[in-house]
């Protein structure tokens, strides 16, 4: 058999692709759309094996789309801008445009060899003056609709990289890219109003009903909603402020009432700065970070002032009033009061500083004398030590009496808080979106002239100052307008907002006057299906949806506020790790098999531990370059594997194995492919019988099922299935019409996941009109079904019948079969539980 030479066919067809377009993406109000669109890499220059997961999945489904019928747009873009590419170009003298620049093409040519249906046409470029023209002309609208401010916060602070990070890119409590420790500082910083859509961004969770529960679930908790109360504390001591507001969930636990806490940034904290002792608290405060989950896991401390605070619910109650790193003004009005019985921080800093602890929830089963001692009890259960809220059922009674009373008594209010924080997009370094506001000589904000933009980047300036490089260039950052003197904002725009609106502008890249041409969002919007991993539900997906409504906001000619119909979470790639006996990390090319057993491949003499599979990561070096894997045995297998290990919303786990079973089947499916064209040239007067039409139409529908499901991995399954039916059957002489119709729907069939052998295959059919196959329904209809029998639940024999055939029937037949009906032993029977057409197992 011909061997299929998959370099010579591949190239081929990618030429073909790139000079005729693969999809025609004009807006057609006469055809129906279909938008799929994969989140867009950042250029780092080389694809790994996550972009061929993410792209293949997308592509299949593009590709089936558009043999289907639709209009289908499948762009690509790069989120250009960040960190990473400035310090790539400060460690090597670089220009970061030009190093991006460079990795774009690198990047551009290796995913052009996976085969991928993307109008290039298209390709935008988040670091292109073309791209943030718009950006920062949508800055200065939400500007106008007081949708951005500026103000001095707290904020994440990365020492490493120099510069301030969103809450969502803290983990662990050190930056995402860098890794360093975070801490906390005060800068001026522009913000995004995010909060003011806080309900309307949990109203939309409710309409997406395509995107995965895992990711409404995270936004849901990020948005963070929940009902309490407004109260107020009566402050004694030596203060003109003598109320402090407090939000909180848990009123009815005020009985257990033993301190008030206080963020250091708290109106009442303007009294203590001349107090040494407090300055030098709260600079120990600036080395906890600003987010949930640094507090949480950082020790707490306080500094006690010499203020009380009386217990709004029992005026004879009066407790210390404290300073507290665990208390941010951004949450509430910068008060809390602690209850340590019932609340595990609270319990750690009252054990700290030696405070009452008073129980006043017990489990519902416990006596009224139990107490907390070792932890605190968070639980549901029945009020006491509370006077006269005694009794109360814990949380939904409790709550809503207490609440109810403090109203009444003009001592609080219900109150709906959430979580979610405005987003401050203010970022200190040099490769971002220029923020497009001046300043005049009195310090006061203007927004840049429109006429004006872009304000582009200085070009070749050092980037080797400590802190933000935009700071040294006097030449660019003093401006004269007019006559007037003004100094440039040189802060640079969070990269997350360049990720914001980027399927906008997918719309209409190429329009000079503004980021989207309405008649094509009106035709192309929102997203049909988005397809990224779940590490994005919350720093791009929200900030998305949000970027949506603001600007709709206010806006009488754009009203879409979802950007993305459908969203599918693919799975990770994973890879077995290796170490050296030294304990280092070990790449796989680093690496020879001798006997069954891993050795360094410098030195045969140490063998390399195995590790558990992770996902692909350049720190552990278990990645694979994906260009080799194309190299070495072509698109298609590298699209067919990547597929075919699991579920695409599942992790894929890697394997030399796994790649070369691929290959050799897209050998077989080859010789397949000989092989009927050789039963075609036979020309047969006739067909042996129906059995190759019937098999055709059953797998367009497995086929057509599982498009439309994710089920990616089945439909290899459908390919194997396919090849073992059609080499059995080939020997009974078919019709030359009969061989190729069916071929034929095969193939196009195959095309989303093998587009190359396809297509070759179909050309050496001469077809050339090529749509969507469809499926006669009544040749899925089965003569006979073959039914497994159990007795007792062991598989005794197999019934063949007809479909639908009735419980009563069907044991008339085992009767009848003395080779099953043997196991009943004449016994009675207990039990049946029949499922029609494919088992009865009979209890006895």
């Amino acid at each position: 058999m011909e061997r299929y030479n998959f370099k010579e066919i591949e190239e081929k067809w990618q030429k073909i692709w790139e000079n005729e377009k693969t999809f025609s993406t004009k807006v057609n109000q006469n055809k129906k759309k279909f938008y799929c669109l994969e989140m867009f890499p950042y250029p780092s220059g080389k694809i790994h094996m996550g972009h061929v997961r993410n792209y293949t999945i997308g592509d299949v489904l593009a590709r089936y789309k558009d043999l289907q019928g639709y209009n289908v747009l499948h762009p690509m873009g790069w989120d250009s801008f960040g960190m990473p590419a400035e310090n790539a170009a400060r460690q090597n003298n670089l220009d970061p445009k030009t190093w991006t620049e460079s990795n774009i093409s690198k990047m551009k040519a290796q995913l052009k060899k996976l085969g991928l249906s993307i109008d290039w046409d298209r390709e935008i470029s988040t670091c292109s003056e073309d791209y943030y023209k718009h950006q920062q002309m949508f800055f200065l609208e939400l500007l106008e609709k007081k949708l951005v401010y500026r103000k001095e916060n707290y904020v994440n602070w990365d020492p490493v990289d120099q510069t301030v990070l969103a809450n969502e890119q803290v983990i662990d409590g050190k930056g995402w890219r860098s890794g360093a420790v975070v801490e906390r500082k005060k800068l001026n910083q522009w913000f995004l109003d995010i909060s003011k859509f806080s309900q309307d961004l949990l109203d939309g969770l409710e309409t997406l009903d395509s995107w995965p529960n895992k990711v409404k679930t995270m936004q849901k908790n990020w948005i963070g909603k929940s009902f309490g109360c407004e109260i107020s504390f009566k402050i004694e001591g030596n203060l003109p402020i003598k109320d402090v507001k407090v939000f909180t969930t848990r009123p009815d636990t005020l009985f257990g009432f033993s301190f008030l806490a206080l963020s250091v940034d708290h109106e009442i904290s303007k009294h203590f700065e001349k107090d040494q002792d407090f300055l030098k608290f709260k600079d120990e405060c600036s080395k906890t970070g600003t987010t949930e989950e640094a507090i949480a896991v950082g020790e707490k401390i306080g500094f006690k002032t010499n203020l009380m605070a009386v217990n709004p619910l029992n005026q004879n109650e009066k407790m210390p009033v404290y300073f507290a790193n665990f208390v941010l003004m951004d949450y509430g009005f910068g008060a809390v009061f602690g209850c340590p019985a019932h609340d595990q921080r609270d319990f750690d800093f009252a054990k700290k500083y030696k405070l009452k602890i008073k129980t006043v929830v017990k489990p519902k089963d416990e006596n009224d004398d139990f107490n907390v001692s070792n932890e605190a009890y968070a639980g549901p259960g029945i009020l006491i030590n509370s006077d006269f809220l005694n009794g109360l059922k814990v949380p939904n009674d409790s709550i809503n009496e207490t609440i109810k009373i403090l109203e009444e008594k003009k001592l609080g209010k219900k109150k709906t808080n959430y979580r979610l924080k405005d987003w401050g997009v203010s970022r200190q370094r040099y490769w971002g979106c220029p923020i497009p506001i001046i300043y005049d000589e009195n310090s006061n904000a203007h927004p840049v002239p429109k006429s004006m933009l872009p304000v582009k980047l200085p070009e070749n300036i050092d980037l080797n100052v400590k802190g933000n490089p935009l700071d040294n260039q006097k030449d660019w950052k003093e401006i004269t307008i007019d006559g007037k003197k003004y100094t440039r904002e040189t802060d640079t725009l969070d990269t997350f907002v360049c990720s914001s609106w980027y399927y906008l502008r997918f719309c209409s890249p190429h329009n000079e006057n503004y980021g989207f041409d309405k008649t094509e969002t009106d035709y192309w919007m929102p997203v049909d299906q988005y397809i990224g991993g779940v590490e994005h539900a919350i720093l791009h997906l929200l900030y998305s949806r949000f970027f949506m409504r603001a600007i709709s906001y206010n806006n009488k000619n754009f009203d879409i506020s979802e950007p993305f119909n459908g969203l599918f979470t693919q799975g990770m790639v994973c890879h077995e790790t290796y170490k050296d006996p030294d304990n280092n990390w070990v790449s796989p090319e680093e690496i020879i098999t001798i006997e069954g057993k891993k050795y360094l491949a410098k030195d045969k003499s140490k063998a390399i531990k195995i590790g558990p599979s992770e996902s692909m990561s350049k720190s552990k070096k278990n990645t694979i370059d994906p260009e080799n894997i194309i190299s070495n045995y072509g698109a298609d297998a590298a699209r067919l594997f990547i597929l075919s290990d699991s579920p695409p919303e599942k992790d894929v786990q890697w394997s030399e194995e796994g790649i070369a079973s691929s290959f050799k089947f897209i050998q077989k499916l080859w010789n397949l492919n000989s092989k009927i064209l050789d039963e075609i040239k036979k020309n047969n007067e006739s067909d042996f019988d129906d059995e190759i039409t019937k098999y055709t139409n059953k797998f367009l529908k497995k086929i057509t099922d599982n498009l439309e499901s994710f089920s990616y991995n089945k439909i290899i399954a459908n390919l194997h299935e396919m090849h073992t039916f059609f080499s059995k059957q080939l020997n009974k002489n078919y019709k030359k019409d009969t061989l190729v119709e069916n071929y034929k729907k095969i193939l196009i069939a195959s095309m989303p996941v093998t587009p190359h052998l396809s297509n070759e295959c179909l050309k050496l059919l001469n077809i050339n009109k090529i749509s969507w196959p469809s499926f006669d329904e009544t040749m899925l209809i089965e003569n006979f079904v073959n039914i497994v029998i159990q007795i007792n639940g062991k598989k005794r024999g197999i019934v063949q019948t007809k479909p639908e055939i009735e419980e009563e029937n069907l044991l008339k037949l085992i009767k009848s079969d003395q080779k099953i009906f043997k196991y009943l032993d004449n016994k009675p029977i207990k039990k049946k539980i029949y499922i029609k057409n494919k088992l009865l197992n009979i209890i006895i």
